[in-house]
């Protein structure tokens, strides 16, 4: 039971937390379904441009940028690329070695060539030729201690690529006419060309990148007694969208195997939020209650969750 006191409360603050994607698939979301390596298992959008509109966007960035995107930041800013010069970013995050490992994706804003090589030269960053058609280079970025070196590749003066050498040398060969030989899963596909009526925060996941996105994202996930391949084992694909707003409004869509396995799923995330709705003043009295308005309805091999919630006031 301890585990599901927390469960919920920290399933809402990973989602606000998590890199904020914009829907109806914009052009550069088209791009990266292009580009992105086959084995691809999970894609994230999010559109700084218009989030750095919302008067919670700082406080949002400071308490909920995960270690991923600020190891990329803080590389973009060592070759001359500011936060507030990315207007259009997304990730994804590819399967290796049975497990969802590497990070990679597209960023569009302003590029100069010109800035980066020489910042890139002041720093004592060597360029790294990738071949192709092009004379195009990485500029490789070692993170701080601990943190993953990050290459960032220029593709024109308003499109950067970013990641391992690897994955960026992936992304290079199909800009420059190549092709894979497996296309990237159908369902992560189809899940990023849904409708999501118009919010402006959404992203997707399928296979291991479930589960990979809820143990990621959980706030003190190692101190859960929550048998995470258990309790989402069933589910076979994720999609979410957030209307950032006055409010936080989640909508979130969890594909499972069976209607049998998305009906237990459903009865789960009822009887968590339940409890969780008394529980949340004697464990966060200094908190808003996030779960005042929370609705869980199932729909064949489909669960949805809806949920209205102040934003985290810390």
């Amino acid at each position: 039971m301890r585990s599901r006191r927390h469960f919920i409360g920290a399933l809402v603050f990973a989602l606000v937390g998590s890199s904020c994607l914009v829907a109806q698939e914009p052009e550069l979301v088209k791009e990266a379904l292009q580009d992105f390596p086959p084995e691809t298992v999970r894609v994230e959008y999010s559109n700084p441009a218009q989030l750095r509109k919302l008067p919670n966007y700082a406080s949002l960035r400071e308490r909920y940028l995960g270690e991923q995107l600020r190891n990329l930041e803080d590389s973009l800013a060592k070759l001359g690329v500011q936060e507030n010069e990315v207007d259009e970013l997304v990730t994804g995050w590819g399967k290796g070695g049975g497990k969802v490992a590497d990070f990679y994706g597209l960023a569009e804003g302003r590029f100069d060539p010109q800035t980066i090589a020489n910042r890139a030269a002041s720093a004592k960053v060597k360029p790294v030729p990738m071949g192709g058609a092009s004379s195009t280079s990485a500029y490789c970025v070692a993170g701080d201690a601990g943190a993953e070196t990050t290459c960032v590749m220029v593709l024109s003066n308003s499109m950067g690529a970013f990641g391992t050498l690897k994955s960026l040398g992936s992304i290079l060969h199909v800009r420059n006419g190549g092709s894979y030989t497996v296309a990237m899963d159908e369902r992560l596909k189809a899940l990023a060309g849904e409708d999501t009526s118009g919010a402006p925060i959404w992203g997707v996941a399928v296979g291991p990148a479930v589960v990979n996105w809820f143990k990621k994202l959980m706030p003190g996930q190692d101190s859960l007694e929550l048998d995470w391949s258990q309790a989402f084992g069933d589910v076979q694909a994720l999609a979410y969208s957030i209307d950032a707003a006055a409010q936080v409004h989640l909508n979130l869509k969890l594909d499972c195997t069976t209607p049998a396995a998305a009906m237990s799923l459903r009865q789960l995330l009822d009887g968590l939020q339940s409890f969780q709705r008394l529980a949340w003043p004697t464990q966060h009295p200094n908190e808003p209650n996030p779960f005042q308005a929370v609705e869980v309805d199932s729909s064949g091999q489909r669960v949805n969750l809806k949920m209205t919630t102040p934003y985290p006031t810390g």
